[in-house]
């Protein structure tokens, strides 16, 4: 969602108690198309983000911390030169003399010039979508001094954004920003054509309504979003201007909430009070709108970094499991050749045996079976240049060869299967990870395993093995497993990653604690804690550890599906084995179909 106008300015009122004679004591440009304002004075400091990307322009304050490049971008060096210092004196919406509902949001600030006087200065963010802006202007001469955008004629016929040129507001939409009366709202609906949708209408028509405020509006007044103009009563209008009143003035309850579509997700969108549209999301309060723009937006931008790492990562190992298939694929088509290559040892027996028949020069010879009970007769081809006896040890020769392919490709089969299972596993954990450590360990386990090449991931650099210290780091950073509370309260430990599986599984459990597992399929380990000297828990937390076990498994989602069940003193690690592999011969199994409920109320039981 965009930030409105309306919520723009609930925003700016939020800020402006908090904001105002603060003095900029640094300014940063983390981000291509964002400035941060380190703000400051006596007993009070403040981080000011505005952003002036496409899809996410806006301003608000923020605690997170930014990696700057090393050097500073050209508008970021011209912000240093005449805000650094300054005192913020100003915080309006619009960029006329006058506040209005445009979506400009203008900070003035107040600092000394180059020849030691007071110099006045506007930075206007403009957020208006793929026209989004950031521009520093002299607020005496009305002259722009740089834009985060430049941009001349050739891109706009309205107005310039270059150094030097007078600053002009965005283009007037001919909407109407503040309505006095009833009357003059519904004339405005119909006189621009009473066919359009209600929504449409309130759209095209008003300046301070968003798509998401027309639906709103029309939910508050009992209006159906598709329904006509040309059908509205005059109760509809009355109840129609009553809560765009409620919104324009102020009146509406404030009660900042985020809100997702389901627990974990992205968030899909944030009010400064409960919108009726959302009503069967789930919304979270926040103390502020502040501070609800400040998750919406950050939560975003973390669900975006983590796509890309996870969509990153998935082709890193689809890669190469594509390459291992077509090794496995030669491998077995080896194989079925060699296997049936051996024939050709019956081949040169029989010619052995039959070498008195064999005349020189023949291509083929037709000799009786006698491994066979009914001897039948089996066509040789032969080689005409050869003798009786030379086809023969060429037979035997090319025997020998399907003989040693065997014993070379069927290891090197069952390895590529190997990886393959192994690079299953880590599939798995890319699809499920719902932190962002929980895709770095991947990350870290990918290179460490030679799949990837060490590179920079996100903005955080993946660890040195060489540093002591940078070992210790990653130790902190380490994810731990989930752990989630069966029906009768007892803790259901689940590693969500190889990492995380061998660290539960080799340090973290007791030798007598139960280990579960699905049954030949990639899957997380699941550890249930037992008391000293209890053998099993009760049944209905076994039943939940093992649909957990399909759950984060690729079974998820199938019926009947046998878990694996065992103590950990039975699990062992292989020599050499990946990480996450383990092997074991006595165990118990069980077969079951989760339900949707089960698993709902499982998650919901999460505790860490």
């Amino acid at each position: 969602m965009a930030l409105d106008s309306v919520t723009l300015r609930r925003l700016l009122a939020e800020l402006r108690p908090r904001l105002l004679g603060l003095r900029v004591d640094k300014v940063t440009q983390p981000e291509k198309d964002e400035i941060h304002l380190h703000l400051r004075s006596p007993g009070s400091s403040a981080r000011l983000l505005l952003n002036a990307s496409v899809g996410a322009a806006r301003l608000h304050l923020t605690a997170q911390s930014k990696k700057s490049p090393p050097a500073a971008p050209l508008f970021c060096m011209v912000l240093r030169k005449y805000l650094e210092g300054a005192r913020l004196t100003g915080l309006s919406q619009g960029a006329g003399p006058d506040e209005d509902w445009d979506r400009v949001a203008v900070l003035r600030l107040e600092n000394y010039n180059e020849r030691g006087d007071w110099q006045p200065y506007a930075l206007c963010l403009e957020i208006m979508g793929k026209h989004s802006n950031l521009i520093l202007t002299d607020a005496d001469s009305g002259l722009i001094l740089d834009g985060l955008h430049r941009y001349s004629h050739l891109l706009s016929r309205y107005r310039e954004v270059l150094p030097g040129r007078p600053y002009q507001a965005p283009p007037p939409q001919n909407k109407m920003l503040d309505c006095p009366n009833g009357e003059i709202f519904a004339r405005r609906l119909l006189e621009g054509g009473a066919e359009r949708l209600t929504r449409d209408a309130l759209l095209q028509e008003f300046g301070a309504v968003s798509p998401e405020l027309a639906r709103e509006l029309c939910l508050r007044a009992g209006l159906h979003e598709e329904g006509a103009v040309e059908h509205l009563g005059l109760v509809d209008y009355r109840r129609l201007f009553q809560a765009y009143t409620d919104f324009v003035s102020g009146a509406a309850e404030t009660e900042a909430r985020v809100y997702y579509e389901t627990a974990g997700a992205a968030p899909l969108a944030f009010s400064f009070t409960p919108y009726r549209q959302y009503a069967r999301l789930h919304g979270v309060a926040q103390a502020s709108l502040n501070a609800a723009a400040e998750t919406y937006y950050r939560e975003r931008e973390q669900f975006r970094v983590m796509e890309a790492t996870r969509a990153s990562l998935r082709k890193a190992v689809r890669d190469q499991t594509e390459r291992l298939l077509k090794k496995r694929h030669i491998y077995e088509t080896g194989l079925a050749q060699a296997e049936k290559n051996l024939i050709y040892r019956r081949w040169g027996e029989l010619l052995t045996a039959n070498l008195h028949l064999l005349s020189p020069g023949r291509t083929e010879a037709r000799l009786a079976d006698y491994n066979e009970p009914d001897c039948p007769e089996v066509l040789i081809e032969l080689d005409p240049r050869l003798s009786g006896a030379q086809n023969a040890q060429a037979y035997f020769r090319r025997y020998g060869k399907a003989r040693s392919a065997l014993r070379t490709n069927q290891p090197l089969l069952e390895a590529a299967e190997t990886e393959i299972d192994y690079l299953q596993t880590l599939r798995l954990a890319i699809d499920q990870a719902a932190r962002p450590e929980e895709l770095r360990e991947v990350y870290l386990e990918l290179t460490e395993q030679g799949i990837i090449v060490k590179k920079q991931l996100g903005r955080g650099r993946p660890g040195k093995a060489a540093s002591k210290s940078g070992g210790r780091r990653e130790a902190e950073q380490a994810s731990r497993p989930h752990t989630y509370l069966s029906a009768t309260g007892k803790p259901i430990i689940v590693g969500r990653n190889n990492r995380q599986n061998d660290r539960m599984t080799w340090k973290l459990a007791r030798p007598h604690d139960l280990w579960l597992h699905v049954k030949k399929i990639p899957g997380s380990h699941v550890v249930i804690p037992l008391a000293e000297g209890e053998e099993f828990p009760d049944d209905q937390t076994l039943l939940d550890g093992a649909a957990l076990a399909v759950y984060f498994s690729q079974a998820r989602g199938s019926s009947h599906v046998a878990v694996d069940y065992t103590h950990v003193r039975q699990i062992k690690k292989p020599g050499g084995a990946r990480p996450g592999m383990v092997v074991y011969d006595q165990n118990w199994s069980l077969v079951l179909t989760p339900t949707d409920a089960d698993i709902k109320r499982l998650l919901a039981a999460e505790t860490e």
